[in-house]
């Protein structure tokens, strides 16, 4: 058996990108300012999740939930094209489910009780 013939792509046809293009507004490097804060609101949460290991899980927990809180009020300050990977869904349902989880944390790490016996 030979090797299958190779098929080239014609030359007429110019390559074209997935991304939408506005000539008027070239692209930025970083593209996204809410790309940024998405890697701020993600290392906080690693050092949440530290500090939960460390035994500090109510610090931890109410990190994690401000970092959440933070990314949603970013979320809704930031326009569509701006946001990166914090704009998932629509800006409103993307801030009230960031809001929801965020304020859920910070609430329930402030209303469980210490255990008796726990560390």
């Amino acid at each position: 058996m030979g090797e299958p013939d190779r098929i080239e792509p014609p030359d007429s046809v110019d390559p074209v990108s997935a991304e939408p293009v506005d000539l008027e507004e070239p692209r930025r490097y970083p593209s996204t300012l809410g790309g940024g804060f998405y890697l701020v609101v993600l290392g906080v949460v690693g050092f949440a999740l530290v500090l939960v290991s460390l035994g500090e899980w109510r610090n931890g927990i109410r990190l994690f939930g401000g970092s959440l809180l933070l990314a949603a009020a970013v979320r809704l300050v930031l326009p569509t094209r701006n946001a990166g990977m914090l704009a998932v869904r629509h800006k409103v349902l993307d801030a009230l489910i960031l809001l929801a989880l965020g304020g859920s944390l910070i609430f329930l790490a402030g209303s469980i009780p210490d255990q008796p016996g726990a560390f």
